[in-house]
């Protein structure tokens, strides 16, 4: 079994973001993470929120516990105030979820 978060974003600022993501990914890398679907959203038909949504992906990790250690690590939060912060304009969880790995 894994964990997964599915998450949705408004992204305005796509160089930045991509900034957020290429330093995050190596630190990602070290708790056994990954993305698993990456999608950029053209048209949102229905939502459960009123945040705008313009991204949607997957993040997966080998355990909740993993992951919440991950979300809360120094070297990850630095990169999130440096990068994130900037280029995200609101975030939405979708689901999280233990699945099975395939």
């Amino acid at each position: 079994m894994t964990f997964e978060r599915i998450m949705a974003l408004e992204v305005v600022d796509d160089d930045l973001y991509q900034q957020y993501r290429d330093n995050m990914l190596p630190i990602l890398h070290t708790f056994g993470g990954s993305f698993g679907y990456d999608f950029i959203v053209s048209k949102v038909l229905k939502a459960k929120t009123t945040k705008p949504i313009n991204r949607l992906f997957t993040i997966d990790f080998p355990s909740k516990d993993t992951m919440e250690k991950f979300f809360a690590d120094p070297a990850y939060l630095t990169v999130k105030d440096k990068y994130f912060k900037a280029s995200v304009n609101a975030v939405t969880m979708i689901s999280m979820h233990e699945k099975a790995e395939t």
